[in-house]
């Protein structure tokens, strides 16, 4: 979706309100990836000159869980505002993506507000124990004894234990 800022601001025109879905599967989110489209809600209003543009954007990311490896589909939701005058679309470091003439393209605004928004760790639940060091099942389903040795000792560690028996 493409939004004419330019002549959105030099006409007094009524506000402009739009909700479109963009399939965002072919673009890239890093480790994860959007499934099925993302819902998007952008409105546009001008007030003594300058336009005020609002988009959310919403997604479903599937995933593995960081902790204990269980499947993970976590809704994604990101907000964002601008306040835009006539004169701030001649600036190169305009933060909103534009094309040469003036035109906001929406579609990757919201890409962009969903890049930022996606955690780059993915959870289950915030409290989740991960797996068992032993048996590496999940630690709620371990039937492992807790001791304190059951975690394996790692050797680039070991540098470290001398420090504590020295005191």
């Amino acid at each position: 979706m493409v939004f004419d800022l330019r002549s959105f601001l030099q006409r007094e025109l009524p506000p402009v309100s739009a909700e479109p879905t963009f399939d965002f599967s072919d673009r890239d989110f890093g480790d994860v990836q959007v499934s099925g489209p993302a819902v998007c809600n952008f409105t546009a209003r001008l007030a003594a000159g300058e336009a005020a543009l609002t988009l959310s954007v919403q997604a479903e990311v599937p995933g593995a869980c960081a902790r204990c490896l269980a499947p993970v589909r976590q809704s994604v939701e990101a907000t964002a505002a601008f306040t835009v005058r006539q004169r701030d679309l001649a600036d190169p470091d305009f933060e909103l993506p534009l094309t040469a003439n003036g035109c906001l393209d929406v579609a990757e605004w919201a890409y962009q507000e969903l890049f930022l928004a996606i955690p780059r760790v993915l959870l289950c639940s915030p409290d989740c124990p991960g797996l068992c060091p032993v048996c590496g099942q999940r630690k709620t389903a371990c039937t492992c004894a807790p001791t304190a040795d059951a975690a394996p000792k790692d050797a680039r560690l070991s540098v470290l234990q001398r420090f504590l028996c020295d005191e």
